[in-house]
Formats: structure tokens, C-alpha cells, sequence
């Protein structure tokens, strides 16, 4: 095999996409076409600083019950509930012969050569495509491995971008993709290296006030701060070489620590992502995430914020796990590579939702007695 996650195409059967599913064929439509102001307190405030909305006794309410309820599932002798969906999805996923008839674009010989891996492609329903000067459709130029992965059944849900770790050959389209969906957010979830072998080409300049140019782009770190969980926050901003005068600015969160194929030693890291994502409003385009192969812990990563907003927004289907990976797997194949990934996911949740709840509680303690 050619990636190091030890990828199986383990994918749920497919059906056909919603037709608002299929916007791969064409730009990212903003609420709003004006630059993001990415405030100063997402790059500098701890996680637990960071704002949260103000919790209505309703969803409080759904979350103690969400939480209860998926304890009870993790507390299943020997875990056999959560192993059980995991095995049904391995069970149920796409034949390879079904998967390849689907990516035909990814497998043009033209384009082979810009996947990270051969046994990784994106849908052709839900390929990120690239405008191209002539206008036209030109699957040549037109490609990146790169997939929407959508909800179209709640609008309040931000859409996200999982795609491979950029090669070196591709970086340029990595930064052509942020600028033309304008992503105001990429999470960076592997290290460029394991041992001997790239897993990520650079793509952006390390240090604050550094400038590197990368194809007809050039990107500057703007700001920078580490926070006490090992997430490196970055301001970056992109500029192009054909119109200097135009820019589009990018909250780059990096973490490193969470091991190929495997899941990290906490949730807290994770959790951090959640709550700097949360902050950053859903209109504002499509939430980029990559790890090497831009399936495993990008399928995780994207499972558990999603969970998480929608249990926030009293979505009673939200508890089913299994039911929302295999729905990406319809988007991306191989989503939540593995049993251990597919166990974190509900470990963060479970974990976040305990998490929100004594932070509630703690501001219900000390609020004035006007205010309760």
C-alpha cells in the first residue's frame, strides 16, 4: 500500500448525492464577499478563554442527555456496541471496482501524478474544482485532491474541505484552492515528516513576519502563538502575484502530535481545534482540513466537530455516530480510517460535552444573584 494509514477503501455503500451536494462543479458561494476579520483573541487566548456561546436551558438540557447516553454506549462491555458499527461499516463499503468508476477525473494520467497516494481519490461529485483561466471545463488544470464534505440537511453546519497534504508539485494549487473558496480556516494535522518519508510538502512560512512565495502565490505569517496544548495558531496572509493589491487572510491552526494511524494521547488538543472553529463564523467559507492522506485523522477531526455542533444545536440524530461517518465516506472515501479513530471520536465528544457542561455550570455559580 501506499500510504502509511494501512487504507482498506472502507466506505459505505453510496446513494446518490443531493443535488446541492454537486457544487463541486463550481466556485464556493459566500453569504458575503468581504475579507474576514480573524480576531486577535482566537490567536492569542487559551482554549478555555476562547468565547462560547451562551448555553439556553434547552440545550443544556440535550446535552446532559447526549452525554448520558454515549457514556452508556463507550460503557458497553468491552466496548462491543462502538467495534460493532465500525465492523459494519468495513462490512458494507464500496467494492473497489464500484469507488474507481467514481473518481475518474483523479485517475486521468495528467492528474495521477498530483495524488499523494494512488489508492486515495476524490469522488467526481465532490472534487474541490478549480477555476481555470479559460473559463472552461479542463480537467488538466481543474484538479486537486480535495473533497467537500457537506450537510446539506442543516445550514447551520460549516462546510469543510478534507484534502491530502499538499506535494510539492502542488502547493500552488493548494493556495489556489484557498483563494478561490477563500477559506478563512486550514487545520494542519500531521507533521511534514515521518522518518524518511514526506507526509506534507511546506506549504506556508514557520516564523511570524517571514514571506515565501509558492507558485503564483505569495504567503506571509502575520501573527503567531503557540497555546499550552501544543496548537500552533497562525495568521497568515495570501497574496497573489498576478494582482498584488488583493488579499485573503487565513487562521492556520497546526497540530502536530497526533501519530499516523493512530489516535493522539488526549482529547484536548482536539477539543481546542473545536473551539477556535467555533469561533470563526460558518458563512465565511469552507473550513479546510488536511493530514497526510486527508482521510483518517481529517475524517475524525471533521466527525467530531460536526457531532458537536449539532448536538449543540439539539440534533437528536447527532448521536448516531456510525450514520454521520458513513455519510462522509460518501463524500471521501475512507473517512475514520480506523477502529481506534472511530473510538476517539467518541471519546471527544463525550469528553467536550462534560467539558461544556462544568463550564455552564461554573458560570451559573458565579453569576450575580440579579442574574439568576
Amino acid at each position: 500500500m501506499s500510504s502509511n494509514e494501512d487504507f482498506k477503501s472502507p466506505v459505505t455503500p453510496t446513494a446518490a448525492l443531493p443535488s446541492n451536494q454537486s457544487a463541486a462543479h463550481k466556485p464556493f458561494r459566500r453569504s458575503y464577499d468581504q475579507k474576514m476579520d480573524l480576531r486577535r483573541d482566537i490567536i492569542e487566548r487559551e482554549s478555555e478563554d476562547l468565547y462560547l456561546p451562551a448555553f439556553t436551558t434547552k440545550q443544556l438540557n440535550f446535552c446532559r442527555e447526549a452525554l448520558k447516553r454515549l457514556k452508556m454506549k463507550k460503557a458497553d462491555t468491552g466496548r462491543r456496541l462502538i467495534d460493532r458499527e465500525f465492523e459494519t461499516m468495513t462490512v458494507h463499503r464500496l467494492k473497489s471496482y464500484e469507488a474507481i468508476g467514481r473518481m475518474k477525473a483523479a485517475q486521468l494520467n495528467v492528474n495521477m501524478r498530483k495524488n499523494r497516494y494512488v489508492d486515495v481519490l476524490p469522488f467526481d461529485e465532490t472534487r474541490v474544482v478549480l477555476n481555470v483561466p479559460s473559463g472552461g471545463p479542463d480537467t488538466a488544470f481543474d484538479y486537486i485532491n480535495a473533497s467537500y464534505i457537506v450537510d446539506s440537511s442543516n445550514d447551520k453546519l460549516p462546510t469543510f474541505i478534507a484534502t491530502q497534504g499538499p506535494l510539492r508539485s502542488t502547493v500552488g494549487d493548494f493556495w489556489e484552492m484557498i483563494f478561490q473558496q477563500r477559506c478563512p480556516v486550514i487545520v494542519m494535522l500531521t507533521s511534514l515528516l515521518d522518518g524518511n518519508q514526506e507526509k506534507c510538502a511546506p506549504y506556508f512560512p514557520v516564523q511570524v513576519h517571514q514571506s515565501r512565495v509558492y507558485g503564483n502565490w505569495c504567503i506571509t505569517t502575520k501573527s503567531l502563538n503557540y497555546s499550552r496544548h501544543s496548537i500552533a495558531k497562525r495568521v497568515l496572509e495570501v497574496q497573489s502575484s498576478e494582482l498584488p493589491s488583493v488579499s485573503h487572510t487565513v487562521l492556520h491552526c497546526e497540530y502536530l502530535h497526533w501519530p499516523d494511524n493512530h489516535v493522539p494521547p488526549s482529547t484536548r488538543p482536539i477539543r481546542e481545534l473545536f473551539r477556535c472553529l467555533l469561533n470563526v463564523p460558518i458563512d465565511a467559507g469552507p473550513f479546510v482540513v488536511h493530514c497526510s492522506a486527508g482521510i483518517g485523522r481529517t475524517g475524525t477531526y471533521c466527525t467530531i466537530d460536526h457531532t458537536l455542533r449539532r448536538i449543540l444545536d439539539g440534533d437528536e440524530s447527532a448521536l448516531d455516530i456510525m450514520n454521520t461517518v458513513g455519510r462522509f465516506r460518501e463524500q471521501r472515501v475512507g473517512m475514520v480510517q480506523t477502529r481506534e479513530q472511530y473510538h476517539f471520536c467518541y471519546e471527544a465528544v463525550i469528553d467536550e460535552l462534560e467539558a461544556l457542561l462544568q463550564l455552564s455550570m461554573n458560570e451559573y455559580a458565579n453569576a450575580p444573584v440579579d442574574e439568576l
